[in-house]
């Protein structure tokens, strides 16, 4: 009698009992988290929230409108830890959003009667498909060949997929109604198709593929849009590479950036319709809505560039492992010393590995994401130079690549205990499932204590 996963029902190729129960794990705490962290208590959840409603009453997408956005009634409300008394209806800033998160969280509203559980599962199971794919872009970034399960660099995909999924603050996130969910599926999706076209070639078929991905990408958020610079520098590696005509680059790019801008443009119309001419993203409306939001120049006036740039750098990293609620429930100090003390190690691990100039992966595929890493920084830069959004989450379209750096310190700090011989590979994963630990350990320690009423 053959036994099949229940994953290979939905995924043919699933290629490790491991990476299965890395799911499964992730599926088994993050339904704690969505089930037990308090109702609106994810980072600007009602909003979003609002915008489904908004299109299961109405059948068409929100105007974000001035009034949506109410510094002090938010501030109320997060203080009072969302009363039952004072209505989350007036929370409407995410207005503006790209649509295709909402739309496809619709019918789920519909059918449940608005019940918020069910929206927070269907975007933990979007995250369930990006630990899958994000496993299978670093497969394809593996050189010269994707790795069998039995090698040891295939460790450095399972490695990344792991980080991934047991991120605290990642899983509290993908654990809450958002557009994130979507948005880092689709990142991690087109990267496989990128790293893959990069390592494989492509037909007309694929370029279709990462085409409407690409689409789907700028109608579901902008951190989302990395995609098209990074599917960009790869066809013109490619070109360089394989020497190809400029006539078959063009054709290339047309294939790929033209359904894309396409698809791209029935959400762009849109919004100069309602928005009028050039906002095509609704950032200027945006930015004249959210009054009250602090900005980076008024806090330098007031605190100081170090003290600003301390506070950026303190928020960003706590924000980046664990900092819940909407930024209110930190952890205790010895846990972020822990965490500081660890990512020093996993850096000069990394360091280490590049000193000794590991071919694992190709320099190309290196390049690509290189890139999408440079870019997700840029940014976060950028938006802090006008707001202050010290959030670490921002920098989670860039997890593949910061998953990547993890594992290859991961493999090298391991490679240290030759008298285990080839046992010493499963000490990469001690530092994983202390971090698992600990996502179950904020979860009852420090969310629900902090953010419970009663």
């Amino acid at each position: 009698m053959i036994l099949i996963h229940p994953l290979h029902l939905f995924i043919p190729f699933m290629p490790s009992r491991i990476l299965a129960f890395i799911i499964a794990l992730y599926l088994l705490i993050g339904i704690q988290y969505a089930a037990l962290t308090p109702a609106w208590q994810v980072p600007d959840e009602p909003a979003h929230y609002n915008f489904i409603k908004h299109i299961a009453q109405n059948g068409s997408l929100p105007e974000l409108k001035k009034g949506d956005y109410d510094q002090n009634y938010l501030a109320r409300l997060t203080s009072e830890k969302f009363p039952p008394d004072l209505s989350i209806d007036p929370v409407r800033y995410e207005s503006w959003q790209p649509p295709l998160y909402y739309v496809l969280a619709t019918p789920i509203f519909i059918i449940f009667n608005g019940a918020l559980l069910p929206l927070r599962i269907f975007s933990l199971l979007l995250g369930a498909g990006v630990i899958i794919f994000a496993y299978l872009a670093v497969n394809e970034a593996l050189c010269p060949q994707p790795s069998a399960i039995n090698q040891p660099q295939s460790l450095i995909p399972l490695l990344s997929s792991a980080f991934i999924a047991f991120l605290p603050q990642h899983i509290a996130m993908m654990a809450g109604v958002n557009n994130d969910s979507l948005s880092e599926f689709l990142i991690a999706l087109g990267l496989w198709q990128i790293l893959r076209a990069n390592r494989l070639g492509f037909g007309f078929w694929d370029l279709g593929f990462l085409s409407f991905v690409i689409g789907f990408a700028f109608i579901t958020k902008s951190h989302a849009y990395l995609l098209a610079p990074v599917a960009f520098a790869m066809l013109l590696l490619r070109w360089r590479r394989d020497q190809i005509t400029n006539y078959q680059l063009f054709k290339n790019l047309t294939f790929v950036f033209l359904p894309a801008l396409l698809l791209g443009s029935t959400f762009w119309g849109r919004n100069l319709a309602v928005y009028g001419i050039p906002d095509f993203m609704a950032t200027t409306r945006h930015d004249s809505v959210v009054i009250g939001q602090p900005r980076t120049s008024e806090w330098i006036a007031q605190y100081g560039t170090l003290e600003v740039t301390r506070q950026f750098l303190q928020t960003t990293f706590q924000s980046f492992w664990g900092q819940f609620g909407w930024m209110g429930v930190v952890m205790d100090q010895r846990v972020y010393i822990a965490l500081l003390i660890c990512s020093a190690l996993l850096i000069i691990g990394f360091l280490i590995a590049i000193s000794r100039q590991r071919s694992v992966i190709s320099n190309q595929q290196s390049a690509i994401l290189l890139v999408s890493f440079l870019l997700i920084l840029a940014l976060y830069l950028y938006y802090n130079l006008t707001y202050v959004q010290h959030q670490g989450r921002y920098l989670f379209p860039a997890l593949i690549p910061i998953g990547v750096a993890v594992s290859l310190s991961l493999t090298t700090w391991a490679d240290l205990f030759t008298f285990l011989g080839d046992k010493r590979k499963r000490l990469a994963f001690a530092p994983i499932a202390m971090m698992a630990a600990l996502c179950v350990f904020a979860l009852y320690r420090f969310i629900i204590p902090a953010l419970s009423r009663f």
